[in-house]
């Protein structure tokens, strides 16, 4: 049986919050693409005025906009690494 989780479980782990963000649509977007959002995401985050939850919703989607650049660039480096011991 999984335990309850408690409001202090989410917050040290957000990914198994109730109410975790769903950010599907990053997954079929280009570098490109998710690299043009986040910059609008930061610049949303250096809005002084902008409401607290806003700031933390525009923060966990960067959070998943640069863990997906992050990732496509992780891939093309390993791409050109085997291509380079290809050709060696």
């Amino acid at each position: 049986m999984a335990a309850k989780q408690t409001d202090k479980d989410a917050v040290k782990n957000p990914d198994t919050a109730a109410d975790a963000p769903d950010f599907a649509d990053i997954a079929g977007m280009s570098y490109e693409q998710a690299r043009t959002e986040l910059i609008g995401v930061v610049q949303g985050l250096e809005n002084p005025e902008a409401p607290l939850e806003d700031t933390m919703q525009l923060w966990d989607r960067g959070e998943a906009l640069a863990g997906h650049c992050q990732k496509i660039l992780d891939a093309a480096a390993a791409k050109l690494a085997a291509r380079q011991a290809e050709s060696a």
